[in-house]
């Protein structure tokens, strides 16, 4: 098994920002409350919910104003926020409830999952090493939180609630509004409940409506603060932490993208004149990705470190397994196993004017993954493939994960293995 390790985050870069928790005493009786929206993630999930809502073509009129005033008001300072949710509930009367528990679970798949901040689930982690209570207090509702809370681990969510009866929102909302000094009441009654003080408790904010509790437990931990709540922190020689690795990309950033998409297609401009001199296709895509993997990776800033690199080499072909998080993988895949090798891509890619013709030379295979029966047919070339000596690499997850966390394998990359009768290699 092959095991990287680079300079982009790993746990241990956030050791900084555990230190404080690293030190502090064991077991329950502390208790980590964290906000969410601009805490746990970036930015507020209800605007999230809003583009899923719109999209799904089931946001009527008076539910997009009022959400998109709940957006605009949540994020400058909360006034009216009781009134708002109220609005909201009674819009959804009759709605019903597995209608949002369902959005909710697409809303984190294809946003939130993404946006937790590495440095808040640092946070989060070191809190559940040393074996606090953790727990998420937000003014958002579970279908917002739960997803994320249970990816984290978090069995604890304080949050606002919608009356169901029959399965079905009734329209109104359930009180007191955890919101403001409702955030406190919620926290001293769930402090409550445990025997613990809140001068023990830990309290994670981004937001000054949160400042109620922040005054009352005995770490309070601005994160990510707006002005005036910085302002506050700093008069009182509260820890300010910003997180900035989530987000709109940086200058720095958009930069080093643009370099890698250079050095990718200066590369995919060498594979033809190449061909034409070695009379070898596999010889002039082998260059191309080589050259991709070295100076791509190197204008990246990505330091790739690699322990059991003989399992690269060592029995070839074989069947490459990667997790794959994010588009980086393949330039760290092309930096990694170099030459004699494709890939499997899913088919939006071969429809990509730009990149699919590279793709194609390089003998990419391209699955149709809303097709199972056409996924399975355009894979059967890759056994053949194999056996004459090209490596296949392959994400097992079968697309791209936005968590930390292993999701289901496919068994394909396995049959091909077997069938094709060589290694894999993780």
């Amino acid at each position: 098994m092959m095991i990287l390790s680079s300079d982009l985050p790993t746990p241990t870069v956030y050791r900084h920002v555990t230190r404080e928790i690293d030190r502090a005493a064991p077991g329950p009786a502390s208790i980590a409350f964290f906000d969410f929206d601009g805490t746990l993630i970036y930015g507020f999930s209800i605007a999230s919910v809003f583009r899923e809502r719109v999209l799904s073509g089931k946001l009527g009129p008076r539910e997009a104003i009022t959400q998109f005033f709940g957006m605009i008001t949540h994020g400058i300072n909360g006034s009216d926020y009781a009134l708002l949710l109220e609005e909201a509930a009674e819009l959804l009367a009759g709605v019903p409830e597995q209608e949002f528990i369902d959005l909710g679970e697409r809303v984190f798949e294809k946003y939130l999952a993404g946006s937790v901040y590495p440095e808040s689930r640092a946070l989060l982690r070191a809190h559940q090493k040393k074996g606090h209570t953790v727990a998420v207090l937000s003014s958002a509702t579970p279908y917002q939180i739960s997803p994320t809370a249970r990816e984290l681990g978090i069995d604890h969510v304080l949050c606002n609630h919608f009356d169901v009866e029959n399965e079905r929102f009734t329209g109104e909302v359930q009180h007191p509004i955890v919101f403001a000094k409702g955030k406190l009441h919620a926290a001293r009654e769930f402090a409550a409940e445990r025997g613990v003080d809140l001068a023990d408790c830990w309290f994670y904010s981004d937001g000054l409506e949160d400042l109620p509790l922040l005054e009352k437990v005995g770490r309070p931990r601005p994160l990510n603060p707006d002005e005036t709540l910085r302002e506050i922190a700093l008069r009182r020689d509260w820890p300010i932490r910003d997180f900035h690795s989530r987000g709109l990309p940086g200058v720095k950033e958009f930069v080093r993208t643009g370099l890698v998409y250079g050095a990718f297609f200066s590369a995919a401009l060498q594979i033809i004149p190449t061909w034409i001199l070695n009379q070898s296709r596999r010889e002039a895509v082998n260059l191309a990705v080589t050259t991709w993997g070295e100076f791509g990776s190197a204008l990246a800033g990505i330091d790739v470190r690699v322990r059991g690199e003989q399992y690269v080499w060592e029995r070839r072909p074989a069947v490459f397994l990667f997790n794959h998080q994010s588009a980086i993988d393949v330039l760290i895949i092309a930096k990694l196993l170099r030459r004699d090798f494709n890939a499997i891509a899913k088919q939006e890619i071969a429809l990509n004017p730009l990149v699919g013709p590279v793709f194609r030379v390089a003998d990419t295979v391209f699955v149709d993954r809303r097709n199972h029966e056409k996924a399975i047919e355009s894979l059967r070339p890759v056994v053949e493939s194999l056996r004459s000596g090209l490596s296949l690499a392959i994400a097992p997850e079968g697309t791209r994960s936005n968590s930390d966390r292993l999701g289901p394998f496919k068994k394909g990359p396995f049959h091909i293995a077997m069938q094709a009768g060589v290694p894999i290699v993780p």
